[in-house]
């Protein structure tokens, strides 16, 4: 059992109230010394705070810190670096894929957690409907374009932020591979899913499904792209049983478009599933990388430029590494435990 379960506790005294309980107290509260886009989910997550309490923190997202500065760059048009995918002046020559325009600025403040109901998202997501263009050939924002990686991101943000994105949703359902999962390449010819196309699909149904309710041909679709990673043990190749890509191991936050493995245990924590016997390398290879002060490190930054930096340089503490990676191991203990499934001998 982990030390968190101690953390979140039940009214009891912690039976290891000892040095493993003491770093997971640390940790915690030291995540709670971070930025409201942090200590709000904290608070949900890991605290089991009352919802008034969450609610009234997550409330601050959208005046201070990160989802202020977010905000106000902002351009009047409702866009931000004038563009959809990439900035307006973008002419390519970067260090990677700059990620300052609209879409992975959307994508930041909802993994922030701005409220959808907020002032400042409505305005921002009913400018980004009037004015967002794609650059592929200039489709409505909301409309989504040709790469099902890029309109599983549109869908999974459109739902959140309150926007009808059923459209896009039919549209990338008829683009399931015979695999179970999605690739951004079907349109030159690929005939095989990917893990970065297949959990930004995933990510987008998921949210359809929260925000709608969804409908058995999504949840199906949910459930294919989920088996696509489960097959593969959510880190290795089905033909030869090798590691897919070492970036899948290494943590990067934000992630982006990128594929690796504790973004894909978290998308399966938030989805509600029971874990899954598949899933146990990769939740090896979380708890692998928890530091002895009870800390992630960030592995990883996706290069190009950003608006500002939300975490340390590679190889500093993260506090979204640690909060995506203690939850997820929370949820993975909670469950994989819980009687009802040991009486059955499920795991």
């Amino acid at each position: 059992m982990t030390q968190l379960r101690a953390v979140r506790g039940s009214g009891a005294a912690a039976p290891w109230a000892g040095p493993g309980y003491r770093v997971a107290m640390d940790v915690i509260d030291r995540l709670l010394e971070g930025d409201p886009a942090i200590r709000w989910q904290v608070l949900r997550d890991l605290k089991d705070a009352s919802p008034d309490e969450v609610a009234a923190e997550r409330a601050r997202v959208e005046h201070e810190g990160w989802g202020a500065r977010l905000l106000a760059l902002e351009g009047a048009d409702g866009l931000w670096d004038g563009g959809a995918c990439f900035p307006a002046a973008y002419t390519g020559g970067e260090p990677g894929q700059p990620w300052t325009a609209t879409m992975h600025t959307l994508q930041t403040l909802q993994i922030l957690g701005l409220d959808p109901a907020s002032a400042s998202a409505r305005r921002a997501i009913a400018l980004v409907a009037e004015h967002g263009r794609w650059e592929h050939e200039g489709q409505r924002y909301f409309d989504g374009e040709v790469e099902p990686c890029i309109n599983g991101r549109t869908i999974e943000t459109g739902a959140y932020f309150g926007v009808d994105v059923a459209a896009i949703v039919k549209r990338i359902l008829g683009e399931r591979l015979a695999d179970g999962g999605w690739n951004c390449e079907a349109e030159n010819g690929s005939v095989r899913s990917s893990f970065d196309t297949t959990i930004n699909v995933l990510d987008g149904l998921l949210e359809f499904d929260r925000a709608t309710g969804g409908s058995a041909a999504v949840r199906e679709a949910r459930r294919s792209g989920e088996e696509y990673l489960l097959e593969r043990g959510l880190l290795r190749r089905k033909s030869t049983g090798e590691v897919a890509d070492p970036a899948y191991l290494e943590f990067a936050f934000p992630y982006y478009w990128h594929y690796d493995v504790l973004r894909a245990l978290d998308y399966f924590r938030l989805s509600g599933a029971d874990p899954d016997p598949r899933m146990a390398e990769a939740v090896e290879v979380v708890q692998s990388k928890r530091q002895p002060d009870g800390w992630w490190l960030l592995d990883r930054i996706h290069p190009g430029r950003v608006h500002f930096d939300l975490e340390g340089g590679v190889g500093a503490p993260s506090r979204w590494n640690t909060l995506r990676a203690l939850r997820v191991l929370d949820w993975w203990d909670r469950e994989a435990r819980s009687p009802e499934r040991l009486a059955f001998g499920h795991m």
